[in-house]
């Protein structure tokens, strides 16, 4: 499978599960009985967690999508590539964190490896275009 493909397509895939789940925010937050509540809770705690998860996915989901895009349309080493790919698919890991630890109440262990492989996966590759054009 060429590089990029499987950012793209898992990219995809978490765009549409994070944008369902966006959806139930909004159900709860217009329609739920109990909305006031929420509404009332939504600037801290689970529920703001919760939103931050949704913002997050959908933002690791669209930078997958073009960082697979990238990767199979320039000319990167096979190193590089993979790396980057690995890293940005890693990423995903934080939204997918911050959702455990409101549901289960797990420790931030996927939050701190998804946020640190994003940053590292996007620095390398802004590294690689910069030396690309010296």
């Amino acid at each position: 499978m060429k590089t990029g493909k499987l950012n793209i397509g898992i990219g995809f895939l978490f765009l549409a599960g994070f944008m369902l789940y966006g959806f139930v925010l909004i159900y709860l937050r217009d329609f739920a009985q109990g909305k006031e509540e929420w509404i009332l809770g939504s600037l801290t705690g689970p529920h703001f967690e919760s939103k931050l998860a949704h913002a997050h996915g959908n933002l690791f989901a669209f930078l997958n999508i073009v960082i697979g895009y990238l990767l199979m349309n320039l000319s990167l080493t096979v190193t590089d590539a993979k790396w980057i790919s690995r890293l940005a698919l890693a990423g995903m890991l934080m939204p997918i964190g911050i959702l455990s630890e409101v549901l289960f109440g797990l420790p931030p262990f996927l939050v701190i490896i998804g946020g640190i492989s994003i940053v590292t996966s996007s620095a390398w590759f802004g590294i690689v275009m910069l030396k690309k054009h010296e």
